[in-house]
């Protein structure tokens, strides 16, 4: 019985052993799906369904990619909120991020009286000591302030060659500031005149490399017009202005729009400029030139505050009565009007007159009528003095009964023809009528104050001046292009010889080098190398030093005859860079030459191609003294 006891207490405490593991197997099963599913539910909610949910007992597992660093750390956040934070285990990777991209390299440059200023990021790649060096010829190693910082990143495609050009551009520029990015340069600068600014501009605008993209600001002074001077005329040729200035750019566009409404066509140039007696100009303006309008011709003139009305001849008394009446009552107060109605002449009467004709050769004839000996001598000198001695040819005559005002007319009209390249004055006592051509654009305003402040108010004068561009001394240059172009074409037909064996122009070159000197006068700052070459024949070393010598005789021969040469250097390639077989006499005739080429950015040199090309006639060294002399009497 006692055994029986002990079997039945021993199956019981088994059975509850076995219930109580299946009991905590059940337990943790469930806590494994409670916990599993919690946080499974509460990752979709935040939309992280990429994260995948494992428990192991009371151990939860995170895995999968997360896309940053940010999202994997919510994801844990999250997981703790369901479960207690300890049993989370994380298995979870980050998605590889993209390279950090490449900062944005620039560079400001500053320059004025104080020194040079240049702040920025740039590549490590880029040769900072060179660039400070270049900065510090220009305004001395003290007044170089370096702010710039190095970024370990290639240069992007541009750089190099904006930052090169903006340093060549402040070289060129006393007070100016530079903004450079990779294939960019901004310039801002000021200029002292309006033909400083075009000369800047032109400058910098042909140094500009293919690859960079210049933006230039360059500020101009508005200049002082002394007197301040407008005219306006319709006569049968149409409506136009001589001359028309403005205080403000406002007051430009409202007297061209009144001009416009008289019968102008086109954008006229009107100049802006300082001096102007009231603010009420281009009120006065556009009243004065709606008065020519209504009279349907004639011309005004203002000089300052005085307007001079001429009315065509043949005017209706009545009509001209009161549209005088009625602008003398609209001008502001401080405007004094004078109006004239000519009388209709006798075509038979032949008032008299005084011509000057200036040919486009710069000759220059003085026909007409003077009034005494003194005055014929006196326009004569006066002419000469203008134009020079041999330019002037006279055949005025001496006629009785003149205006008192004949001398003072003919020397004005001298001083107005010489404010142009070619034309003609033609004076009588009523009326002066100036006409012709220009390289100036302003010339039309610069005459219409001479003869305002010459002839006195009311005085009667037409101008009828055109501003051709190749006639400007500035925009009439070439362009490099165009230089080569025409050295080419000299070249095409004629050679820069040398003596035998040295480095001696030949007599027979020099009207080549005339023609040449007289091209690059023109071409104006040309940066250009002068190359000299030889053939194959003797030493590398001599021939190297020969080509050198010719090369610097040309580049002399181009300072003798006033070239400025401040940007043409002289180089000597001695046998290199062949043009043909040094095999054959005349592969070596031609490998012996001088090249004239210009100097472009980033251009790889290839000597052997250029339109700017001579050759020489004669042999160079050769490799021993008997050979020599062979070669020296060949030549």
């Amino acid at each position: 019985m006692r055994l029986s006891s002990l079997l039945i207490i021993a199956m019981t405490f088994f059975a509850a052993a076995v219930v109580s593991l299946v009991a905590a197997n059940f337990s943790v099963q469930l806590i494994e799906e409670t916990s599993e599913i919690g946080v499974r539910d509460a990752l979709d909610e935040e939309g992280m369904t990429w994260a995948e949910v494992e428990a192991d007992g009371l151990q939860v597992t995170l895995a999968g990619i997360a896309p940053t660093e940010a999202v994997r750390f919510k994801a844990l956040t999250t997981a703790g909120s369901i479960v207690d934070a300890a049993r989370v285990i994380d298995e979870m990777d980050v998605e590889a991020q993209a390279a950090i991209a490449p900062p944005r390299f620039s560079a400001e440059i500053l320059r004025n009286a104080s020194g040079i200023s240049i702040i920025g990021l740039i590549p490590t790649s880029t040769d900072r000591e060179k660039a400070i060096e270049r900065f510090s010829q220009m305004a001395g190693e003290t007044n170089v302030a370096d702010l710039l910082e190095k970024a370990d990143y290639p240069a992007p495609d541009g750089w190099e060659e904006a930052l090169a050009f903006a340093i060549s551009a402040m070289a060129q520029l006393p007070s100016a500031k530079a903004s450079v990015e990779a294939g960019r340069v901004s310039i801002t600068a000021n200029a002292d005149s309006a033909e400083e600014k075009a000369e800047m501009e032109r400058k910098l605008n042909r140094a500009t490399p293919p690859t960079v993209s210049l933006v230039l600001d360059i500020a101009a002074p508005r200049p002082v017009i002394t007197p301040f001077t407008l005219r306006f005329e319709i006569d049968d040729e149409g409506a136009r202005f001589d001359a028309c200035s403005a205080d403000t750019e406002e007051a430009r566009v409202r007297i061209l729009a009144a001009a416009t409404r008289a019968g102008v066509t086109g954008t006229p140039p009107c100049v802006v400029g300082m001096g102007v007696p009231s603010p009420t100009w281009s009120e006065a303006v556009a009243q004065a030139i709606t008065a020519i309008k209504d009279l349907e011709g004639g011309s005004v003139s203002f000089a300052d505050a005085d307007i001079s009305l001429t009315a065509m001849p043949g005017t209706d008394q009545a009509l001209f009565d009161r549209v005088v009446g009625e602008l003398e009552n609209a001008l502001p107060d401080v405007f004094a009007l004078r109006s004239t109605l000519p009388k209709v002449q006798d075509p038979n009467e032949g008032p008299p007159e005084f011509t000057a004709t200036l040919s486009p050769e710069g000759q220059v004839q003085l026909r007409g009528r003077v009034s005494d000996v003194g005055l014929r001598e006196l326009a004569s000198s006066y002419a000469k003095a203008r134009f020079g001695s041999d330019n002037v040819y006279t055949a005025a005559r001496i006629a009785e009964g003149l205006p008192s005002d004949w001398a003072g007319r003919v020397l004005a009209g001298l001083e107005a023809l010489s404010a142009l390249s070619n034309g003609t004055v033609r004076m009588t006592p009523d009326t002066m009528s100036v006409t012709g051509n220009t390289g100036n654009p302003n010339a039309g305003t610069e005459i219409a104050a001479l003869l305002a402040g010459k002839l006195g108010d009311g005085a009667d004068y037409n101008i009828d001046v055109s501003y051709l561009e190749k006639l400007d001394p500035v925009l009439g240059l070439p362009t490099p292009d165009e230089c080569e172009a025409e050295i080419g074409a000299i070249l095409t037909t004629g050679k820069i010889n040398f003596e035998p064996g040295s480095a001696t122009i030949d007599s027979s070159a020099l009207s080549i080098m005339d023609d040449i000197a007289e091209i690059l006068k023109r071409c104006g700052d040309l940066p250009l190398e002068i190359q000299g070459y030889t053939d194959s024949q003797g030493r590398e070393t001599m021939n190297l030093a020969l080509s050198q010598s010719r090369a610097e005789s040309v580049l002399n021969e181009l300072r003798a005859r006033r070239v400025l040469t401040g940007t043409f250097t002289a180089q000597g390639y001695g046998e290199d860079n062949p043009i043909a077989s040094n095999d054959t006499e005349a592969g070596r005739e031609a490998n012996r030459r001088i090249e004239f080429r210009l100097i472009r950015p980033d251009t790889v040199s290839e000597p052997g191609q250029t339109t700017l090309e001579s050759v020489t006639q004669t042999s160079d060294t050769t490799e021993e003294s008997t050979q020599e002399g062979a070669s020296d009497e060949q030549n």
